[in-house]
């Protein structure tokens, strides 16, 4: 192959990978925070931007209000005793409500758990008391000047959107997964199969009764009519003899 010749295929290959790199979709930015546990195991964690936690902090506020609104009113009746109460409840209320509920109630003060958020330290363990104290008593100058101005530009800076309060105590706010319902297989009298069955076997069975309720009846009692040679019925009869054999391979007496 002559000099030119292999200039010229050079010159066609890098166009041809211009090409395609012009052609593939852009690569997209997400914000999850990877973390990686002493055991080794890596843990993405979807951080939670400025809107749902400020929709959540909308929804503590209220939440607070409606407490302090009520104890305002039982202790109204108490005269000049009662105003010191309020000033001691109003203080536990703004300060110390964040805080114990994101220790004891898993990250999560009621706002966070209605928007699916939880407040996690940076390796992915679950907050502790130093770390939810600095991040609240730091929401003063998160508030700085007004309405939380600081804290909204250190979240749109910082690439997993942390606050000021999250990147002193190390936490980051992320969207809780949702709690999976584990299926359940319908109870109904169980039955002993009528020959040595797989593990395999046993597994497609008790996997199809847990399937059973989302799949209408006639399709339960076309996959119930695939194992017709072990159940010897077809139809609803042949649905309700597998589950009766899931319920014997679960145990259930």
């Amino acid at each position: 192959m002559s000099p030119r010749q292999h200039s010229r295929q050079e010159r066609r290959a890098a166009g041809e990978a211009r090409m395609d790199a012009a052609a593939a979709p852009p690569a997209l930015l997400d914000s999850y925070r990877e973390v990686v546990t002493p055991e080794g195991v890596a843990l993405r964690l979807p951080a939670a931007g400025p809107v749902p936690r400020a929709l959540a902090w909308c929804i503590d506020l209220a939440a607070r209000m409606v407490v302090l609104t009520t104890v305002s009113i039982v202790l109204g009746l108490m005269g000049a005793f009662g105003e010191g109460l309020y000033l001691v409840a109003m203080f536990l209320v703004f300060w110390a409500y964040p805080i114990l509920f994101e220790v004891f109630w898993h990250g999560q003060t009621p706002g966070k758990r209605v928007l699916g958020l939880r407040v996690l330290a940076g390796n992915g363990a679950p907050v502790g008391w130093l770390a939810a104290i600095v991040r609240n008593l730091l929401r003063t100058v998160d508030m700085l000047p007004l309405g939380y101005a600081a804290g909204l530009v250190c979240c749109l800076f910082d690439r997993h959107s942390r606050r000021l309060g999250d990147l002193v105590a190390d936490t980051v706010v992320v969207h809780a997964p949702p709690r999976l319902v584990p299926p359940q297989v319908p109870r109904v009298p169980p039955l002993a199969p009528g020959q040595p069955l797989l593990a395999e076997d046993q597994a497609a069975i008790v996997a199809f009764a847990e399937r059973v309720p989302r799949l209408v009846p006639a399709r339960q009692a076309e996959l119930a009519g695939l194992l017709q040679p072990l159940t010897g019925a077809t139809g609803s009869e042949g649905v309700r003899r597998l589950l009766g054999i899931a319920n014997g391979l679960l145990g259930r007496r």
